[in-house]
């Protein structure tokens, strides 16, 4: 049993995690477990990840081992078939069969390189710890999704606009960045509210288009409506979700891609933005790049539900700890 994109415990069974979550928050006892060993290998930083993880883990009584590679730990050579002549000292393969060996629980955290679309859609990090590790694996961001930052989302839902999720309006909007970043938060604010049965519209500009196949996964499960307009994504919905992202269809034109976003400062997520929903709740993942993604009007204001959001992510991380260990 694994944790890797957030849908396998199915529609459910994700609604469930999450309740747990906000039981928990309430005040609920841990089911504590002891004596279990995590190992979680980060690639790629984090703040609230790793924080949560590791705490989630003291409050059940589980040891967590945090590594960094290429700091605390050898570089790791990622690649298939690499000759390893260069600076990374161990495979990727070996360290986690030998991981697997210590622990009862893998996590890893893993960015997309934005290079090669189907680099990216390969997961191959994540992939060589599920094939390798022998152990439930937790995904902690990988190139194309970040689960648990989905439970921390789905909860937040279920707090703020009750136990029925099913047709309740999302609004996922593309933001101004200074850089090009990852796709895995869009992809997974999209696949958790669509699986939970939420109506939900993306609004971004033309050329930041997320991975059809994400998409076509989403759609598989709610409604799912694609805009170039910010206002028009924006209209009547009851959630906005605002994250910037790199273009699917941006890969081999990443340079072009940049002078485009140069000019998209007004996607910037204001009062004004939201005037025309539905007195909408407002998230973000975070880190934010504050008045470039948010206005501090908006980030700081009753309607902002991002410090909720990011307190989730202990509880979540709890229940999905819980959820894994039962099956150890």
């Amino acid at each position: 049993m694994h944790f890797l994109d957030g849908t396998e415990p199915g529609r459910d069974g994700l609604l469930a995690l999450a309740e747990r979550a906000l039981d928990l928050r309430g005040g609920a006892a841990p089911r504590r477990r002891d004596g279990l060993r995590l190992a979680a290998v980060f690639l790629n930083p984090s703040l609230r990840t790793r924080t949560s993880l590791e705490a989630a883990c003291g409050m059940l009584g589980i040891q967590s081992i945090v590594l960094q590679p290429g700091k605390d730990a050898w570089a790791l050579e990622l690649g298939q078939g690499a000759v390893m002549d260069g600076l990374a000292a161990e495979h990727v393969r070996d360290a986690v069969s030998v991981l697997g060996g210590y622990v009862d629980l893998l996590a890893v955290r893993s960015f997309a390189g934005l290079l090669d679309p189907e680099e990216d859609r390969a997961d191959r990090v994540l992939a060589a710890f599920v094939r390798h590790g022998g152990r439930p694996v937790i995904n902690l961001e990988s190139a194309r999704w970040h689960p648990l930052q989905g439970l921390a989302d789905t909860a937040t839902w279920l707090a703020h606009l009750g136990p029925d999720l099913a047709g309740k309006r999302l609004a996922l909007t593309w933001a101004p960045h200074s850089k090009a970043l990852p796709a895995a938060v869009a992809n997974q604010v999209l696949l958790s509210a669509a699986l939970a049965g939420m109506d939900v519209t993306v609004a971004h500009p033309e050329g930041f288009d997320l991975d059809p196949e994400v998409l076509d996964r989403a759609a598989a499960h709610a409604p799912v409506r694609v805009v170039h307009d910010q206002a028009e994504g924006l209209a009547g919905a009851q959630v906005v979700v605002a994250k910037s992202w790199s273009g699917f269809s941006g890969y081999g034109r990443r340079a072009e891609e940049a002078a485009a976003r140069a000019a998209l400062s007004g996607w910037q997520v204001t009062p004004d933005t939201l005037g025309v929903t539905d007195g909408a709740g407002f998230m973000h993942c975070l880190p934010v790049r504050r008045n470039v993604v948010v206005s501090d009007a908006v980030i700081d204001s009753p309607s902002s539900w991002v410090q909720e959001e990011a307190n989730n992510r202990l509880w979540t991380a709890l229940a999905v700890l819980e959820h894994l260990a039962a099956g150890l």
